[in-house]
């Protein structure tokens, strides 16, 4: 009885990997939501890491944020993963509007030695938590997009990282004259027109 109590506690690459890509799901989701790139009647709330949580029921998109998620995971399984971009664009023009990064940081001694490292569950949802409050704060400072909208994902990789089929080579998608707001674990920038005419 005693070691599942153990094992539970315990996060190896694999169980981290699969919090971190689910965590970068709901994050992405509640993004969607709260920046209304998608309308809000197409999402159901729920609750996940001790809060209420939004989740897009629209199946194409849970359907890309899945697939993602699955090739997420693979990567920070085998400690190639070093960044996930989630990015707003003009629907129109292609023209980014906002980019919100996650850095991933790879215990190269878990990966490399398979070394495990003890952390609580309440530790964990702690710390994802804060990441979610994180980002509900930050689109308080954001303009409102009064545009439509739509969104793609980065990943950053090594480069010895072969690209699956169903993913492309891209541009960073930067912004143009982009504004910082907050940088903890995730930094999110945004275009503003009404400042660069100060």
């Amino acid at each position: 009885m005693a070691s599942k109590t153990a094992s539970k506690d315990i996060i190896t690459i694999r169980g981290s990997a699969a919090i971190v890509s689910e965590f970068f799901g709901y994050a992405a989701n509640s993004i969607l939501y709260n920046r209304g790139v998608y309308p809000e009647e197409s999402f159901v709330k729920v609750k996940k890491y001790g809060l209420p949580m939004l989740l897009t029921q629209d199946e194409g998109v849970k359907s890309f944020i899945a697939n993602i998620n699955a090739q997420l995971s693979e990567w920070l399984e085998a400690g190639k993963l070093q960044r996930v971009v989630l990015v707003i664009m003009s629907k129109s023009t292609n023209e980014v509007l906002e980019r919100w990064n996650f850095s991933i940081e790879t215990d190269s001694e878990v990966v490399e030695k398979g070394v495990s490292r003890e952390k609580s569950d309440k530790e964990i949802m702690r710390e994802i938590q804060a990441i979610m409050r994180q980002i509900a704060s930050s689109i308080t400072y954001l303009p409102c997009l009064d545009e439509p909208c739509v969104f793609d994902v980065l990943a950053y990789t090594d480069k010895d990282v072969a690209v699956p089929f169903t993913w492309i080579e891209s541009d960073p998608k930067l912004i143009a004259n982009p504004q910082m707001i907050h940088k903890v674990d995730t930094l999110v920038s945004y275009k503003n027109d009404e400042w660069d005419e100060q």
